[in-house]
């Protein structure tokens, strides 16, 4: 009888355990996370060490301290390497940008930043705002599966998309615009000023933002379970001021905290 009894007991606290947000988001002992390793805007890594920093990496340490275990960051190349590794189970969690579409793959949650994109031009373009890019005669440019490239690819009418399957080199990236084989390059804001300031002065980041776009944690498809524990840590984490702080630390621009509403993309 008293073993009948603790086998009972035993089998009502392994759904308890089972629920604590350390097995629920860290089943291995370790949380696991996929980022895109050449957004700055999730974080960067450093080529001689191999150590990443920025939003992403400091979240998922934060996060790991709060459920008690370690951490280790993983940089994929695209959004699709972060759909993979989670639906392969390589990683327990990710970021992405949130698009509709990628959602029919993952599951989004808890956004932790929002991520402007402004076009970048050449110094004597005359394109002066984004509302001046969408018009016959204008080629953009944009990276294959990246964010820009989904959003261009649906709202531009009149100008011509040219996709690229990869990002290129600064330099390809000076060629390309100087020489008008495309008239617009649509990228992050992070990533237009690091271009403008890297050209001296033939390239220019238009001013204005043509999408804001929430940067979320995402889970493999199904996966639900996970974001409830993600929305308290994350709710906590806004409030504290830590991701401001992270922003800063990384000299990002064109990014803000994510207000942690309804999820979105916005045209501007």
């Amino acid at each position: 009888m008293r073993l009948i009894l603790a086998l009972m007991i035993g089998s009502v606290a392994l759904p308890a355990a089972a629920q604590s947000p350390s097995a629920t988001l860290a089943p291995t002992g370790t949380l696991r996370a996929a980022f895109l390793g050449s957004n700055p805007v999730h974080g960067r890594v450093d080529a001689k060490t191999g150590l990443a920093s920025g939003p992403v990496p400091d979240l998922v340490v934060e996060l790991a301290k709060k459920i008690g275990v370690g951490s280790t960051v993983i940089p994929a190349p695209d959004a699709a390497g972060v759909i993979m590794a989670l639906n392969n189970g390589t990683a327990d969690i990710g970021f992405l940008a949130y698009d509709a579409t990628r959602a029919r793959e993952v599951d989004f949650g808890a956004p932790f930043v929002v991520m402007l994109n402004s076009y970048l031009v050449k110094a004597g373009s005359p394109l002066r705002s984004s509302a001046d890019v969408d018009h016959t005669g204008v080629t953009v440019a944009a990276v294959k599966g990246q964010t820009q490239e989904l959003f261009v690819n649906r709202r531009l009418k009149n100008a011509k998309v040219r996709v690229l399957l990869t990002m290129p080199a600064q330099a390809e990236v000076e060629r390309l615009l100087v020489s008008g084989e495309v008239d617009a390059f649509a990228i992050n804001r992070q990533r237009s000023l690091e271009a403008e300031s890297a050209s001296g002065k033939t390239l220019r980041a238009l001013a204005d933002s043509f999408l804001d776009v929430d940067q979320c944690f995402v889970v493999a498809k199904g996966d639900r379970g996970k974001l409830d524990a993600i929305e308290r840590f994350m709710t906590d984490i806004r409030a504290s001021g830590f991701i401001k702080s992270s922003i800063e630390r990384a000299n990002l621009t064109g990014v803000g905290v994510a207000a942690g509403d309804q999820l979105q993309t916005r045209q501007k």
